[in-house]
């Protein structure tokens, strides 16, 4: 009978001690499986981590490219993100330090947003600068043309002034006489005959051209190309001018009548040509006359 009792409680003790080992690998099989599946999602939390930092790395990469006023500041905070990518990476995955790490990574990206919105900011700041000045450019162009368009036609308008202003000389004449004892003059076309040349011309009214005293060089050269009269010469520029006389006038705007005389003698048979020059030794008429 008291066999049969310590049976009956060693079955028992043994179903107990059997219950409590099933248990046990029970337990254990569930904390392995709960392990590798921690180490499976802080593995796959890390992985996901290290690539959105490396995305807003590149991010900063293109706005320091773009943005010279904030540089330092963008530098300054993509290596704060370069530093704790590198501890990432570095790290075994724990979750204490991967909790740590996203709370970094968090207040980085924080940062970075506020950055981000006043490079923003700054561009919109350039584009209306950049309109602003393009503005300022057409602005000044278009005055620079107008300029440009006035000083063209100032310059045209006092080169048709001083065209404008300058004398006409007309009716230039020269005829050969015979001057008499009594002061008495006969026109003549003998070379042997005459002893005074007249020469005669008109400076034309001109009301926009200066008043006040004027000379012409008057130049008459024979047929045998000599030049009568005084023969005296000015300077015209590299050359020289040789004149017969200088005739001096007094301009006021109205039509003015010239008559000056040459006396001579032995005049050559032949063309004679007469040239009138102005003070700037331009020539401003001319004709010719034949003594037979």
């Amino acid at each position: 009978m008291e066999n049969k009792s310590n049976n009956s409680g060693l079955k028992a003790a043994v179903v107990v001690l059997a219950l409590l080992f099933l248990g046990s690998v029970g337990y254990i099989f569930k904390l392995n499986s709960e392990n590798k599946e921690t180490v499976t999602t802080l593995t796959t939390e890390k992985n996901t981590l290290a690539e959105e930092l490396k995305a807003k790395i590149a991010e900063y990469d293109t706005m320091i490219a773009d943005n010279t006023a904030l540089k330092d500041e963008l530098q300054a905070e993509q290596a704060k993100m370069v530093a704790l990518l590198e501890q990432v990476e570095k790290s075994k995955g724990d979750t204490a330090a991967m909790a740590k790490y996203k709370n970094e990574y968090f207040r980085l990206k924080r940062e970075m947003d506020n950055l981000v919105a006043e490079n923003k900011v700054l561009k919109e700041q350039n584009v209306a600068l950049t309109s602003s000045l393009d503005s300022t450019n057409v602005v000044l162009s278009d005055a620079k043309k107008f300029n440009d368009t006035l000083l063209t036609q100032n310059e045209g308008l006092t080169k048709t002034v001083e065209k404008g202003s300058k004398l006409a000389v007309l009716n230039l004449k020269v005829l050969a006489v015979k001057q008499k004892g009594s002061g008495k003059q006969i026109e003549t076309d003998k070379a042997s005959r005459a002893d005074v040349l007249k020469v005669s011309f008109l400076i034309a009214e001109n009301q926009i051209a200066k008043t006040g005293s004027r000379e012409y060089y008057v130049q008459i050269i024979d047929s045998k190309s000599n030049i009568l009269g005084e023969k005296k010469t000015v300077p015209t520029g590299d050359k020289t001018l040789t004149y017969s006389f200088i005739s001096t006038v007094k301009y006021e705007n109205k039509t003015v009548q010239v008559n000056e005389e040459v006396p001579g003698k032995d005049f050559a048979k032949g063309t004679y040509f007469v040239n009138v020059f102005d003070k700037n030794a331009e020539l401003v008429s001319k004709t010719s006359f034949e003594l037979k």
